[in-house]
């Protein structure tokens, strides 16, 4: 598989504080790569390493296969970047900030032209293209980041926190624009997010604490380290419940009964089936996870730095 970024032994200090602290890993090409950590872990640093606006001390990046420190044009014509807070110019429309930044690719003209009517169905963006971008709502603001990201065509597109303060149903119109762009252009995303439900579509996760890497997985391969399962079972007494031998917790209409793993809760389900007669059971979630991984829940320290 073609690697379309590799990072290898990179650190990065400010003074006495480390950063990014000798990490390593790749992104090969179509992949979700989910980059997780508290304010302050390092992820700002690494993003800003891989776009070239900040040296590293030691170590490599590589993206497309050319060192962001030998050939730093290309790299960058590589990369499209949405930041957590919008880079638009609030006073030009639409169509004239996306006209800007495309003319900075070289893209001009027809050229331009022509891009702009394939962005402005995929991102609908027809209603809105002569408006100043200052009287735009939030998701159609984002929208627009997206389209600015992506004017040049860039084969790995960095999504710095993409939905923060934008309402559920913006956010999955969001999502469903990346998902096309996954689908349809085959292009590698490396997404940081406090919401934990959205690296569920990440083909990789890496979780990242004062600079270090301490956790890293398939979204299955960490729930199934750092999350226990949950069998809630219903309609029970509760000492039919005790003779499990296991902690219990009442909940509304029966028991919730925490369990390592898929494997012991189904042992558990066979040998007691006089007891489970009506049960779910369900996998831990990336927020357990999280929590799990860093001691820390990541919504809770989200909101203590905003």
């Amino acid at each position: 598989m073609e690697k379309i970024l590799e990072i290898t032994n990179v650190s990065k200090s400010f003074g006495k504080v480390k950063a990014v602290d000798n990490i390593s890993f790749n992104v090969t090409k179509g992949e979700m790569l989910a980059y997780l950590g508290v304010n302050g872990a390092g992820k700002s640093t690494t993003i800003s390493m891989i776009c070239g606006t900040l040296k590293g001390d030691s170590g490599s990046i590589k993206v497309c296969g050319e060192d962001i420190k030998k050939n730093s044009n290309y790299t960058k014509n590589k990369i499209g970047v949405v930041f957590q807070n919008s880079v638009l110019d609030q006073t030009l429309t639409v169509y004239d900030n996306l006209k800007y930044r495309a003319s900075l690719y070289g893209i001009t003209g027809n050229k331009f032209r022509e891009r702009f009517v394939t962005l402005e169905k995929m991102f609908d963006l027809k209603e809105i293209k002569n408006q100043k971008v200052k009287t735009l709502s939030g998701g159609q603001r984002r929208r627009v980041d997206i389209a600015r990201a992506i004017i040049h065509n860039p084969e790995f597109l960095i999504l710095d926190e993409p939905t923060t303060g934008l309402d559920p149903n913006t956010r999955k119109n969001i999502w469903n624009i990346i998902r096309y762009l996954r689908k349809n252009n085959g292009m590698t995303v490396f997404l940081t997010t406090h919401y934990m439900e959205e690296t569920t579509d990440a083909d990789f996760i890496i979780i990242i604490d004062k600079g270090k890497i301490i956790a890293k997985g398939s979204p299955l391969d960490l729930k199934n380290k750092y999350a226990k399962d949950i069998i809630r079972i219903y309609h029970i007494n509760e000492e039919d419940v005790k003779k499990l031998k296991l902690p219990y917790r009442k909940i509304n209409d029966g028991y919730k009964i925490e369990i390592e793993n898929t494997t012991l809760a189904t042992d558990l389900i066979v040998e007691n089936k006089e007891i489970f007669k009506d049960y779910e059971i369900t996998k831990g979630k990336m927020d357990d996870v999280f929590l799990n991984a860093t001691g820390n829940r990541i919504e809770d320290v989200y909101e203590e730095n905003n």
